[in-house]
């Protein structure tokens, strides 16, 4: 049975604003109306495989539930990192997780994919897919590499080897080239960009893993030896994982065992790591831009302009990246946009918020959007979905007043639990313990003004709580 394992982890720094560390790239609708990580399971549509197998930080355990959810797409497990240790122990995380559930069945065969690449051709992804099944079933360990069309330096290249059947052996990983060394690979072929791709049994994997690097093993068995199970949400031992050394599969396996094969994809493959890689991927006008949102342009040309929620106008320009959040404008020139890292590595060492989250921050419940804020004061919209509930807290240091725009509130205070309705109101004191409930089966919309000495989220104690959160 193939399984797919879905790497969902990285915080997309490059893709700034739209990316940030709490709802990075892989969960944005960045390419179509679709998220990046939807688009990765539903590219698997029609094929015979398992329910996906999640790999995901904490913090974004339920971004990635409500997404499979919002898809109809029974996710297996969602395997949650304690932190980022490369792919892997990541994979070697997955393997083991589907060894356990699968004692009895057939073994799986873990396809892993990345939960931010695009992928234009369908049909001859799902082909190479079919390819690369038959040499992973004969142990073959296989790694996917996207047939080159320019000389292109920013990624690592594999050299083919001996013929298979629709694949080759891997005759030798090559780090990221100079642009005559890689117009020299063009030039002579057999040779393809090494996508991060990968296929092979589970047993497998960790049978080379253990020959090679058994340090990563032996941290990554021990962490789930003593793992936790919460809901659909599987928690490796934290400090045994936190010991695992940090390590690509490339580095660990891929360039060391003599079973790696490589199955060569021509599919429309980019991995987006950058706003000028968005451009070349997008549909583009007759002056060779791309618009999304409310965008007005006036002898423009080469451009990528994206407006989440204002009317962004160009007059007379040519070559940049405009992208407008709800909290941030950037322009950049598409030649310099990797140094968009930069300025969120400036933004941090300033303690700003706007390398961490936007102005709308999603939870299990639903979301809330900070519309307004000041001096004792923070005004925002909150919408909880049918069923949902806010954990049992209290604050220390802010009072709340409620206004219900539409649905209905079930509203703790206290002793005390009633229902507030439609244009109704009430008010939570400061130090009163509290919870806010959807019993509707419609979404609950309401006004929230804070006031008080401090507005800080981390001014929450929380007592009881649906979800799991501390």
């Amino acid at each position: 049975m193939i399984i797919p394992v879905i790497m969902a982890g990285g915080s997309g720094t490059r893709l700034w604003p739209m990316s940030r560390s709490q709802y990075p790239k892989q969960f944005l609708p960045l390419v179509n109306a679709t998220t990046m990580l939807q688009d990765t399971c539903s590219r698997l549509n029609g094929m015979e495989t398992g329910s996906p197998l999640v790999i995901c930080g904490e913090d974004h355990r339920f971004t990635v539930a409500e997404q499979l959810r919002q898809i109809d797409e029974s996710s297996g497990s969602i395997l949650l990192e304690p932190a980022g240790r490369n792919t892997a122990p990541a994979v070697a995380l997955a393997a083991l997780q589907l060894l356990q559930e699968n004692q009895q069945g057939q073994e799986p065969v873990l396809l892993v994919l990345a939960a931010d690449h695009v992928i234009k051709d369908v049909d001859a992804f799902q082909q190479a897919v079919t390819v690369a099944a038959g040499h992973a079933e004969a142990d073959k360990l296989v790694t996917f590499g996207i047939v080159p069309d320019a000389p292109e330096t920013g990624y690592g290249y594999i050299r083919q080897g001996d013929a298979l059947a629709g694949a080759y052996r891997v005759a030798e990983f090559v780090e990221k080239p100079d642009l005559e060394t890689a117009q020299g690979y063009l030039n002579e072929g057999g040779y393809v960009w090494n996508s991060g791709m990968f296929m092979f049994k589970a047993s497998r994997y960790l049978a080379e893993l253990e020959q090679y690097r058994p340090d990563i093993l032996a941290a990554c068995k021990l962490a789930m030896e003593q793992a936790q199970v919460d809901r659909d949400f599987v928690r490796p031992q934290a400090e045994a994982f936190l010991n695992c050394p940090d390590e690509s599969i490339d580095y660990a396996v891929m360039e060391k065992t003599s079973e790696a094969v490589v199955v060569p994809m021509d599919c429309g493959w980019n991995d987006v790591g950058s706003w000028s890689a968005l451009w070349d991927v997008a549909e583009k006008d007759a002056e060779q831009n791309v618009k999304i949102g409310d965008v007005i342009s006036h002898n423009t040309h080469n451009s990528y302009i994206r407006s989440d929620s204002k009317l962004v106008a160009t007059v007379g320009v040519d070559n940049l990246v405009i992208v407008e959040s709800d909290d941030v404008i950037m322009v950049a020139s598409q030649d310099s946009v990797q140094d968009v890292k930069q300025i969120v590595a400036e933004l941090k060492q300033q303690q700003r918020s706007e390398t961490q989250c936007h102005r709308k921050v999603y939870r299990p419940w639903g979301y809330y959007d900070s519309i307004d804020n000041g001096d004792r004061f923070q005004v925002k919209r909150i919408v909880v979905k049918p069923g949902g509930q806010l954990s049992l807290q209290m604050h220390h240091h802010r009072a709340e007043h409620w206004v219900v725009v539409s649905g209905t509130a079930k509203v703790t205070k206290g002793d005390e639990t009633y229902l507030v309705s439609e244009n109704e109101s009430t008010y939570i004191p400061l130090g009163v313990k509290h919870r806010l409930q959807n019993p509707g089966s419609i979404p609950l919309e309401m006004i929230e003004v804070q006031s008080g000495s401090y507005l800080g989220e981390d001014d929450i104690v929380r007592f009881d709580d649906s979800y799991g959160r501390e």
